[in-house]
C-alpha cells in the first residue's frame, strides 16, 4: 500500500508508560487513568509482538517435461 505509515509501537510503549509516571497521584481519577493506560499499553504490546500479516504469491507452474 503506497502511502501507509507504519506505527512505532516501541516510541508509543515508552511514552504510554511515561504518562503513567506522571500520573503517579492517589486520586481516584490518577487510579481510574493509569488502570485505562494499563491496557492501552497491554494493546500496544500485543500489536507491537504480533506478526504481520503476510501475503502469498502463487508462481505460475511449469508443465513437465
Amino acid at each position: 500500500m503506497e502511502g501507509t505509515l507504519t506505527s512505532d509501537f516501541t516510541a508509543a510503549h515508552v511514552h504510554l508508560e511515561r504518562a503513567c509516571y506522571y500520573l503517579r497521584g492517589n486520586d481516584e481519577t490518577s487510579r481510574s487513568l493509569r488502570d485505562t493506560l494499563d491496557l492501552v499499553i497491554e494493546a500496544v504490546v500485543e500489536a507491537q509482538h504480533r506478526r504481520p500479516s503476510t501475503e502469498v504469491v502463487e508462481f505460475p507452474h511449469q508443465a513437465a517435461r
